[in-house]
């Protein structure tokens, strides 16, 4: 696909593990031409982990991207009557963003960005991580995945003898759902063995 010309959202929430693995991921956009606009939930704005200072993730989501962090559901909001996004990533995408998403939530900067590209029936594709998946955040999950315009990165049980009910998207196929959301369609297979035996 030919990503000149095309806007990415790209919105990160509070799986702090994940963040590394996912910054090549919005480089893969940028290196292919895409503009991609960076929006964070209030935890990655606010939260030092063991996994690195949200200063430093900050700045390097401004490095990578050449733009200014959306942060804010006031600077969010304008993403839906703009219809700036081609399409939007939530990777990570934590369970209770997930959760939040499902029930129609709008209380942080990445779910209103998410409400606003829904608005526009565009693209909305989604990168879980999250311990409850095969939880309670399974009904969740079940719900997004029959509702209209939005996809998931193939994901798969990541840790099934410690953590059963834990689920997280491959990263490294962002780019690749993406492109099949633009075209409509879900990336299969949807359901991987991403832990291996």
């Amino acid at each position: 696909m030919n990503w000149q010309g095309k806007t990415v959202g790209y919105a990160l929430t509070g799986s702090h593990c994940t963040l590394e693995e996912v910054m090549p991921q919005i480089k893969r956009f940028v290196d292919a031409g895409a503009r991609v606009i960076p929006i964070v939930s209030n935890t990655i704005m606010t939260t030092d982990t063991r996994f690195g200072k949200s200063a430093d993730w900050q700045q390097m989501l401004k490095d990578i991207t050449g733009n200014e962090i959306i942060s804010t559901i006031v600077d969010a909001e304008p993403l839906g009557p703009s219809k700036l996004l081609d399409v939007m990533v939530i990777a990570p995408c934590t369970g209770n963003t997930t959760s939040k998403l499902a029930n129609a939530m709008t209380e942080s900067p990445v779910l209103m960005a998410a409400k606003a590209q829904m608005r526009n029936l565009r693209p909305l594709v989604l990168a879980i991580s999250t311990n409850d998946g095969l939880g309670l955040n399974a009904m969740n999950i079940a719900k997004l995945l029959i509702t209209k315009n939005i996809y998931f990165v193939p994901y798969g049980q990541d840790a099934p003898g410690a953590k059963p009910n834990s689920l997280v998207a491959r990263m490294d196929l962002i780019m690749e759902a993406c492109e099949a959301a633009l075209e409509g369609k879900q990336l299969q297979p949807m359901i991987i063995e991403r832990f291996q035996y």
